[in-house]
């Protein structure tokens, strides 16, 4: 059993009855409570559900209860009785919602403590509560009595977060795996909590100019090379972390410094590891019984059966619980083409079908229609991303309208595309140019965020640097320019940790980032560039004002695939904020190029990667650029410039 520090149990004098017994008849449900639970409409039941602290009859101790409808007999073991399953059995309702609870006197915050749970089969099971605030470090799998209690300080914040967080302003998004951004310099081994990461982290995405970050995982997890993303433990932050109160803390100063944070969130499967969700009450409780839909082949973990409300209740309670409990800014939803389909990674007859003989999952649908309606309606200035991976239409379209209601979803196909192109050796790219052209055929039919993230640096794809081809030099130019293509395509960024400097080896979880590679100019430069293209993003309303509609995007050039240049405008509210983007995706310099721009005023250049600040060769256009009279491009007017070879520059009318 888990070692930890026995806590003595106060010993209570009651009158008779029940107050004799070792676990109190008591409740916090209300017949309307089932009544939303059994319906799969309460979205609070972290309220209810669980171990809580609270004081009955002037007694203090610990409320418990857990939903085991298939069990016939529940009962809390810990410490406090020897692990014992016999002592402190819970007490079942009589409405048949399957909840079993009651209270025990004296349990204080810090007792450990389990579920042992014994199915109708006579199988026992010694179970994690599932909406334990707090666990015991892995490999140790017990649950910890504790609440989220917490002095918070980002009122100011939340006041304005529904304008930061709007779909018109800037939104780039660091991505940051807790345990491997920075170790304890001391001892490597050791992963840092948050309070003692944030010293170092929020103001350094503060002077990066990164408006939000997202946090991979941060709820409980038994493996940790999993990254979080299999999950036992779905309403308590992480031990390897710290405590709850630490990721509190590490939020709060992040809000303090106006940054928003978006926590990764996996409603899709759960590990079948024996505490967790698997078989919980010795029945398919959270999972669906029917393999075809309840196991995933590839991660080897349990789908999540959203037909059944109670199961709904739970996963919708959970999203709400880290942005009413922990202050979240935003939700990302991962793997959600695996909720959508049931063929996901299945063929034939080891893929299940829905009623109408389609492959679409109608209750994992309703489920995320329903989560955000929830979200959205519960929560000003909060947004839901999703990891989405398949064409399914209307991903963020409005709920009423048929759609998912997301707030914005990872365009794969252009990283896709986009990584694709960026591989090709320059002198080959004419032969790949619609690769970055085409996705401006679609880039406004869903609220897009562009992602580079984690995926993209592990298994074997190389980091970022590498993907690049040529020599040192043409690897970061080209890393510069497809950075700056980035910031300068209309959507939403995110960028994984590590990425922003250049990291020369794939990321591994289990070491710091590569700090010291900043000591080497070329690496310094990459960062410079990044934080440059970050406020300069921040800065320029043709950047990110219409960063989901068409008005904001129009094509100058897009078929001079022979000398791999591409030339757009990206548009503001108002005229004087448009910006004309060149970019040069050669090594070659074009000398005395002519590109038509849409107003007579003068332009001047504000941005180029290749600058010498972030290690470019330094070839700029100065001074004020006076237009021709000369149609070009489809433009009244037009300039003559210099591009620098694998380069952005960016010009604006005076």
């Amino acid at each position: 059993m888990p070692a930890a520090k026995k806590v003595p149990v106060k010993k209570v004098s009651q009158p008779k009855t029940d107050q004799q017994k070792s676990v109190w008849i008591h409740s916090l449900f209300t017949d309307y409570d089932i009544d939303l639970f059994l319906v799969g409409k309460h979205f609070r039941l972290y309220e209810k559900m669980g171990s809580h602290l609270i004081t009955v009859d002037g007694t203090a101790g610990t409320y418990f209860s857990v939903w085991a409808p298939n069990a016939i007999r529940v009962s809390v073991v810990g410490n406090f009785n020897d692990w014992n399953n016999s002592s402190h059995p819970l007490n079942v309702r009589w409405d048949k919602s399957g909840i079993w609870e009651g209270f025990i006197p004296g349990i204080a915050k810090g007792e450990v403590y389990k579920y042992f749970v014994k199915g109708f089969d006579e199988s026992e099971h010694l179970k994690g509560d599932p909406y334990a605030r707090r666990w015991e470090h892995p490999p140790q799998t017990a649950c910890i009595v504790w609440d989220t209690d917490y002095t918070w300080k980002d009122k100011a914040w939340l006041k304005k977060r529904a304008k930061i967080n709007a779909l018109d302003q800037p939104i780039s998004v660091y991505e940051i795996h807790l345990g491997s951004w920075e170790r304890d310099p001391d001892n490597p081994e050791r992963v840092l909590t948050c309070r003692e990461v944030a010293g170092r982290l929020v103001p350094y995405v503060k002077e990066m100019g990164f408006t939000h970050v997202e946090l991979m995982p941060v709820m409980e997890f038994p493996y940790f090379p999993s990254w979080g993303y299999q999950i036992t433990g779905y309403f308590g932050a992480s031990s390897r972390y710290g405590s709850p109160q630490d990721l509190m803390y590490l939020i709060n100063e992040l809000h303090k410094a106006d940054i928003a944070v978006i926590l990764d969130w996996v409603p899709s499967h759960f590990p079948g590891d024996r505490h967790g969700l698997y078989e919980f009450d010795g029945t398919h409780l959270y999972e669906h019984a029917d393999m075809r839909k309840g196991f995933h082949p590839d991660w080897k973990s349990y789908i999540f059966n959203y037909d059944r409300n109670e199961v709904r209740s739970f996963l919708i309670s959970n999203a709400l619980f880290w942005l009413d409990q922990y202050h979240a800014d935003g939700l990302r939803v991962d793997a959600v083409a695996s909720m959508l389909y049931f063929n996901f990674s299945r063929e034939g007859k080891d893929a299940a079908t829905n009623e109408y003989g389609g492959s679409e999952n109608l209750g994992a649908i309703q489920f995320l229609q329903d989560l955000n309606v929830a979200v959205y309606g519960n929560f000003e200035g909060v947004q839901t991303i999703a990891e989405e991976s398949s064409t399914y239409p209307g991903v963020t379209h409005p709920v009423h309208a048929g759609g998912l209601g997301f707030g914005m979803k990872w365009m794969m196909g252009w990283m896709n595309d986009t990584l694709k192109y960026f591989k090709v050796d320059t002198l080959g790219r004419k032969h790949h140019h619609n690769q970055l052209s085409f996705s401006m055929t679609y880039a406004f039919t869903e609220n897009f965020m562009l992602p580079f993230s984690h995926d993209e640096v592990v298994h074997g794809k190389s980091p970022m640097l590498y993907k690049m081809p040529g020599d040192d030099w043409q690897k970061f130019a080209n890393l510069r320019a497809l950075y700056g293509y980035m910031f300068t395509h209309p959507g939403a960024k995110l960028l994984f940790m590590g990425n922003e400097f250049g990291q020369t080896n794939e990321w591994n979880f289990t070491q710091s980032l590569d700090w010291h590679l900043l000591q080497y100019p070329p690496h310094k430069g990459m960062q410079e560039t990044v934080k440059a293209l970050n406020f300069l993003y921040r800065k320029e309303p043709a950047l990110f004002h219409f960063n989901f509609s068409y008005e904001g995007f129009q094509w100058i050039d897009a078929d001079n695939a022979n000398e791999s240049v591409f030339v757009y405008m990206r548009k503001g509210p108002k005229a004087k904020d448009t910006l004309v983007i060149a970019i040069n995706l050669t090594p070659v310099v074009r000398e005395n190029y002519r590109i038509g721009v849409p107003f007579k005023t003068k332009w001047t250049e504000i941005f180029n990667t290749d600058d010498i600040v972030y290690y470019g060769g330094g070839i700029n256009n100065r001074g004020n650029i006076v237009p021709d009279l000369e149609n070009y491009n489809g433009q009244e007017y037009s300039i003559i410039v210099d591009l620098p070879p694998l380069a952005v520059v960016i010009f604006k009318s005076k």
